[in-house]
């Protein structure tokens, strides 16, 4: 199928197919590709990012396409060692990645998905958030990713910068975050209203990360709820965790600091000190 006959992008789905080559390249690489890598690219559409992938070492290729034309086209078309999947990344099962069955992943991920309406990703509802799989893919090796450029830099910032928030406190929490370059709109078919952003991603070893992804969770969206009030006045109106107080002050942290001025560390002591009274309920 020519591209003159392709179907259109659906704007449903947030569609913006990657056509120039040298920025395929550009992202391929940054997953430091390895004969041995397995490796997932969400929404291949029509392949740019595939083929380029498929022509650099890898052991395995997995596609993860919602669209069912483009699912059937790449695996159509794909190399030998291709394997496309339709299915809604939003829905896969990211707990599957494991440090005994580590993946590299991989994408121009689609608006809808990387929109800033997905970044609550702080309650048992919405684990299937995409940003979530940095928690849940244990065996993540590495990450390459395009957004929006205000979703870049949301997912990079850090304290003190207007677009650190929540995403910001999450993501940090597993991986490193790199802003590698920006790509206009005219590198795109159709071309999108805003800039987007390549970001790369190194995962924190295991023994770095929250034992308690969940109160951490609870903390980040519990804060930022009220990013510009004193963690005093949040914590003393907070029903859902009444422990916070008593955390905030065994972390340490001044209670006339705005959440916007933690650190990434600050919050992961927030919630192993509230995980602690959680535990023994007697010593608060």
């Amino acid at each position: 199928m020519n591209e003159s006959t392709q179907p259109k992008a659906k704007k449903s789905l947030g569609q913006h197919f990657l056509r120039h080559e040298s920025i395929c390249n550009r992202i391929a690489s940054l997953l430091l590709p390895k004969d041995t890598d397995n490796v997932i690219e969400i929404g291949p559409g029509p392949g740019a990012l595939t083929r380029t992938i498929e022509a650099q070492p890898h052991a395995r290729l997995v596609l993860l396409e919602k669209d069912s034309h483009w699912a059937a086209e790449r695996q159509r078309l794909g190399a030998a060692r291709t394997q496309a999947v339709l299915t809604d990344a939003l829905r896969f099962d990211w707990s599957r990645i494991t440090p005994d069955n580590p993946w590299k992943i991989i994408g121009n991920l689609p608006y809808n998905i990387s929109s800033p309406l997905l970044f609550a990703l702080m309650s048992a509802a919405d684990r299937v958030m995409m940003w979530d799989l940095f928690s849940r893919a244990t065996g993540l090796v590495r990450a390459a990713f395009m957004v929006q450029k205000e979703v870049g830099q949301r997912l990079a910032a850090g304290p003190g910068n207007g677009h650190y928030g929540a995403l910001s406190v999450w993501v940090q929490s597993f991986a490193r975050p790199r802003m590698e370059f920006i790509v206009g709109p005219g590198a795109f078919s159709p071309p999108p209203k805003v800039d987007s952003a390549v970001l790369s991603f190194e995962p924190l070893p295991l023994d770095q990360r929250p034992d308690r992804p969940d109160l951490l969770a609870l903390v980040i969206k519990v804060c930022f709820q009220q990013r510009r009030k004193q963690l005093g006045s949040i914590a003393r109106r907070c029903p859902l965790a009444p422990w916070l107080s008593a955390a905030i002050e065994q972390a340490g942290i001044t209670p006339t600091l705005r959440p916007e001025q933690l650190t990434v560390a600050d919050f992961q002591h927030i919630s192993r000190f509230g995980a602690s009274l959680l535990d023994n309920p007697l010593k608060n």
